[in-house]
């Protein structure tokens, strides 16, 4: 995590997270509208763990 991500996010919480897909950004950004806070702890914490927030599926695996 840059320190650009970090004041980004402190910012305009959603732009720092544009990146992680649509659903981290419109989590973001209802936080964000609800209070400043709740948008900036969860654009933080989205930032810090990436890959625990992304689905992860394949729709062309073959089930044996």
């Amino acid at each position: 995590m840059s320190f650009f991500r970090v004041l980004l996010s402190i910012l305009f919480p959603p732009f720092a997270v544009i990146d992680q897909g649509c659903g981290s950004v419109l989590i973001v950004f209802i936080l964000t509208i609800c209070g400043w806070v709740p948008g900036v702890i969860a654009a933080l914490v989205i930032l810090n763990n990436p890959g625990q927030f992304v689905l992860k599926h394949n729709l062309n695996a073959k089930k044996k």
